[in-house]
């Protein structure tokens, strides 16, 4: 698979894409931090992200650069006007998390490049000790923070690499939810280990996760096959094959209003997840082999059709609570 390059300066800038400088372009010499964040339609979620970047030591020597996917609840705008500091990335069309990010990246400067959610709020200087581990490990190639839900709980942020079992024993499968701490859950999950401790893993969630620009260089952006979901899975697995480490770091913490985005498109979300998964399978498990491929591809696609069911019907409750 092909990837556009990282360079603004060699790629002309889509019609459809409106950037609006605030301050002067830095360069990697004097900008140690980029933090992308891809935003649609979360507006006041977005504003509290913004908001938290200024409790961060890290704030000399970093830029912020939002990229808004054709937001129509004023995301922009808002942007514009309480964040001249920001550098603006306007899109005509929701162009999907990964096309987002790599636009992002694309006017990156910092040596250290953070993609963040826009339902995120980081916590302290999580954004200067993620830099300082990265400065002191020139062997991690992804490095996520622990995400924590609004009560203080704390997220499954880090997991392994899915398997066949998987599809049975994800975070949201009724047997995990039956039976929680069974093995294969576990496994997956990562609920078993010290989540106090950091550690080497698989895999961590996009929606804080830091990389480095000579990572970015060698591995490529991420891959906008991915409309969302799994993108963080294929960008890791390839982090991984590449020779990087994948390390999750408790004593950074971003709290994390898991999927407030996704949810405004629930039933798209769903298809858009399990497309992604058919795709990382395809791409990293396939052996080719027909009977096997057609067999995973119908046991995605009932899985998909079971969420959809169950979000059916859970939707008259959900309404009622709102």
């Amino acid at each position: 698979m092909s990837y556009e390059s990282s360079d603004p300066k060699r790629q002309p800038e889509p019609k459809a894409q409106r950037v609006e400088h605030k301050h002067p372009r830095r360069t990697l010499l004097d900008l140690r931090l980029s933090i992308i964040i891809v935003n649609w339609n979360t507006k006041e979620l977005l504003s509290a992200c913004l908001k938290s970047l200024h409790g961060d030591s890290a704030g000399s020597s970093m830029e912020v650069i939002v990229v808004d996917n054709g937001s129509a609840d004023g995301s922009p705008e808002m942007v514009a006007r309480e964040f001249p500091e920001v550098k603006l990335v306007r899109l005509e069309h929701n162009r999907g998390f990964s096309a987002g990010n790599n636009v992002g990246l694309k006017y990156a400067s910092g040596e250290y490049l953070l993609l963040l959610n826009s339902d995120t709020e980081v916590r302290g200087d999580a954004l200067t000790i993620m830099c300082n581990l990265m400065d002191a490990d020139a062997s991690i190639g992804a490095l996520g923070a622990q995400l924590l839900n609004p009560d203080g709980s704390i997220q499954a942020s880090c997991r392994a690499f899915p398997s066949y079992r998987t599809a049975l024993f994800h975070r949201k499968s009724l047997l995990t939810k039956l039976f929680p701490r069974n093995r294969y859950s576990s496994q997956y999950l990562m609920t078993d280990s010290d989540r106090a401790q950091s550690m080497e893993v698989d895999w961590v969630i996009g929606a804080c996760l830091m990389t480095r620009r000579q990572v970015l260089e060698e591995v490529g952006p991420l891959d906008e096959g991915f409309f969302m979901y799994a993108e963080d899975v294929d960008w890791c697995y390839r982090m991984r094959q590449a020779g990087w480490k994948v390390v999750y770091e408790p004593s950074a913490k971003v709290m994390h209003h898991y999927e407030k985005s996704a949810r405004k498109a629930p039933y798209r979300m769903t298809v858009e997840r399990h497309m992604s998964m058919w795709r990382f399978y395809r791409k990293h498990y396939s052996k080719g082999i027909a009977l096997l491929d057609v067999a995973t591809m119908v046991g995605i696609g009932l899985r998909c059709t079971l969420m959809i069911l169950r979000n059916t019907l859970d939707f008259p409750s959900g309404r009622r609570q709102q």
